[in-house]
């Protein structure tokens, strides 16, 4: 047996009470780590951004531009020729920050930087040697044309040359340039600051390592970057202005006004705003009537602009649409009837752009989604069935000519098979996989289909004999895994369904761990809970440098017993003291505290995966070892120190307690089958629901009551 004591180690980063970082704190602290460098990503470097356009999205899109970069002291410069058009965006720039200023998101010197670090001017010459160049203007090909070719006589041979273009194809848009291997579609979303999607759109004489660079820079800078193929309005605007022309067209068939057909399928779809209010407040009228006539020939014969909308343009009017906090009432039957109408037609859509090929399924669904901040479509098909799915695209395609039956759909239907979404990615860099959890809009938190596809997938990893190792990380720049989904936890009701989800997280892990070949963990932002547990089953971990944040158990505080591992494996990694500290308050650990304890091997200072793909093969070839957990039992501890609980649950560190000091007198798998028993413990106290109810209700910064018991 060993030993299981360690020395203490303070951490001083506050978190809230569930054991989150305070984001607006811990990015403030990030991104003023390094200062007085320009930003790097791959090869390339970059310290001078220019935005070509002032109008209605440039200012937005460089205020994210200067938000994700000016800790770097990188130049942002926006240039329009109207005199009137700077005055605005700049006014606009100026006020969201003013905003963000007072309400917290930024901090005084984050808002100051941001502002000093932006100008606005009409001479072009201002962007000269700019490395990386977003042509922001009108959606005309001929006005983008223009500004592209001068664009390409100021910058340096290798500087990337973006549109912002909603619709129009790469290639019509730099067919003129004598360059255009450097020329690529950046499409962002409104609002563009917020927004976390963009559609990243290389054309036929792209250079592929190019494309791969700016998808690199994108997620590195807070985007969610989806690679998009060359078609009219890429992969997401067709179901933006599709789902406006159905809603409209409900409209004139006498489905309802246009406030009652927008308050019906902003409910039917999950939208965060209805199709009527979101061109209001998009100003979206012109660009997608044009659009929607463009689809006709381009897409399909039912995309047309509507009579409704020829009619808003002669007016000049904004659509009339529920005010905040409206509650427009429907009959049942004229609700339903726009719900299926709405239903059918965002099915058909999205289908017919997943039978196009520009874009694969998971990528669709992660942008519709996101970038239209509505149900994600094939989950959604999924959870009504595929065949009731099926059944509304035909029923309206009946009524609607043109509209298409997506064959995708008509396949998933005739084999009773739910469409396969994936969550964990997967690429090869020669011998070595790289899979990557991707769900940003829960900072890749882990659910039941996760860490089913995790399993699934490090199967494929250990029986591929052209892969010697793997590494795995998140997507993103702020989270590895910010832990297990809060619903993914609710929905357990028993302490048998207790047991059985604790050893169904346990599966993943125990795969990784006994792969057979060295998996390298790169922490590409902080592990909570039951991220914590999946990295600690790794063969190694290695974080970014300078991470005021790598790990946390903060279970307790949501009044849980970890379920997945970390209550064997982290005693067994850190020592007894440190890792009870850990369970029991939900302190975490930052970089360099994770290297001093054995937690992480080192610091990466640089290309992070770049490291940890070195380190697993280097590991593979036998040229590094790399320590693994220990599965015999640690030394017998009678009792642990004490620590000051705050306002967690005495009963649920009572669980955490004997998990610690009885599971880690056992070998390894008979303490992670004792740490299943008391999590299913856990899920029959009314602390635990307490505290989940506490989160769902009022948010992870609030402090749940318990009665410990």
């Amino acid at each position: 047996m060993r030993a299981g004591l360690t020395k203490s180690i303070p951490f001083s980063l506050t978190l809230d009470v569930a054991g989150y970082p305070v984001l607006a704190e811990y990015e403030t602290r990030r991104l003023f780590m390094e200062r007085d460098m320009s930003f790097r990503f791959g090869s390339r470097v970059i310290s001078h951004v220019g935005v070509v356009g002032s109008g209605q999205i440039g200012p937005d899109i460089a205020l994210h531009l200067a938000k994700a970069l000016h800790a770097r002291d990188v130049r942002v410069t926006v240039i329009d020729v109207s005199p009137d058009a700077l005055a605005r965006g700049r006014a606009k720039l100026e006020q969201k920050v003013a905003k963000a200023r007072d309400s917290g998101a930024f901090a005084p010197a984050v808002a100051d930087a941001i502002l000093s670090g932006v100008s606005f001017t009409s001479d072009y010459e201002a962007l000269r040697g700019a490395e990386l160049i977003i042509e922001a203007a009108t959606e005309d090909v001929s006005v983008k044309r223009r500004i592209s070719e001068q664009l390409e006589t100021l910058c340096p041979p290798d500087a990337i040359l973006a549109s912002n273009s909603s619709h129009i194809e790469p290639a019509r848009i730099f067919e003129t340039l004598e360059h255009p291997e450097r020329s690529l579609v950046i499409h962002y979303f409104f609002p563009a600051e917020r927004n976390l999607l963009a559609e990243i759109v290389p054309g036929p004489n792209t250079d592929a390592a190019l494309t791969q660079s700016v998808m690199e820079l994108y997620e590195a800078i807070g985007k969610v970057p989806i690679r998009v193929g060359s078609r009219y309005g890429y992969a997401v605007n067709p179901v933006f202005e599709g789902l406006f022309l159905a809603a409209a067209i409900a409209v004139e068939e006498g489905l309802g006004s246009t406030k009652e057909v927008d308050a019906a399928a902003r409910r039917a779809l999950g939208l965060g705003v209805g199709p009527f209010t979101a061109m209001n407040l998009a100003g979206g009228n012109p660009i997608t009537h044009h659009a929607l006539d463009e689809m006709t020939s381009r897409i399909g014969p039912w995309f047309r602009s509507p009579r409704l909308m020829k009619d808003a343009m002669a007016s000049g009017t904004k659509w009339d649409v529920p005010k905040r906090d409206e509650q427009v009432v429907l009959s049942p039957e004229a609700e339903q009837r726009i719900a299926e109408t709405m239903i059918g037609a965002c099915f058909g859509i999205c289908g017919e752009i997943a039978d196009s090929g520009i874009v694969s399924l998971p990528d669709l669904e992660l942008a519709v989604e996101i970038g239209l901040a509505m149900r994600a479509p094939f989950t959604f098909m999924n959870e009504l069935g595929v065949d009731r799915a099926l059944q509304l695209v035909e029923a309206y395609a009946a009524e609607h000519a043109g509209f298409p039956v997506p064959q995708c759909l008509r396949e998933h239907a005739r084999t009773h098979q739910p469409f396969q979404v994936d969550y964990v990615l997967r690429r090869d860099e020669g011998d070595v996989a790289i899979l990557t959890i991707r769900r940003p809009q829960v900072l890749n938190a882990l659910n039941d289909a996760v860490y089913a596809e995790l399993y699934r997938k490090f199967a494929e990893v250990r029986d591929d004999p052209r892969i010697v190792a793997a590494v795995l990380t998140g997507f993103g720049t702020k989270a590895f895994v910010s832990g297990a989904d809060i619903n993914f936890l609710a929905r357990i009701t028993t302490p048998a369904d207790g047991v059985a989800t604790s050893e169904r997280s346990k599966l993943a892990g125990n795969l990784i761990e006994n792969l057979g070949k060295p998996v390298v963990c790169a922490l590409n932002g902080f592990a909570l809970g039951g991220g914590s547990e999946l990295a600690l089953c790794c063969s190694a971990r290695l974080a970014g440098k300078g991470m005021p944040l790598t790990f946390s158990q903060p279970e307790s505080n949501l009044g849980i017993v970890p379920g997945a591992g970390a209550t064997q494996r982290l005693p067994r990694l850190v020592g007894l003291e440190l890792a009870a500290s850990m369970l029991r308050t939900g302190r975490g650990l930052s970089g360099r505290e994770a290297v001093e304890c054995g937690l992480v091997r080192e610091e990466v200072e640089g290309d992070l995966l770049a490291a940890a793909i070195a380190l697993a093969r280097d590991a593979a070839s036998g040229k590094v070892e790399l320590k693994r957990i220990d599965p015999e039992p640690l030394a017998a501890v009678s009792a642990l120190p004490p620590v000051d609980l705050g306002h967690r649950s005495r009963a649920i560190d009572a669980l955490i307690c004997r998990a610690i000091t009885e599971g880690c007198q056992r070998p390894l798998p008979e303490g992670l089958r004792l740490e299943s028993e008391l999590f299913g413990s856990c899920c029959a106290t009314e602390d635990m629901r307490i505290g989940v109810r506490t989160f769902q209700e009022s948010g992870p910064r609030a402090k749940a009551v318990f009665v410990h018991h």
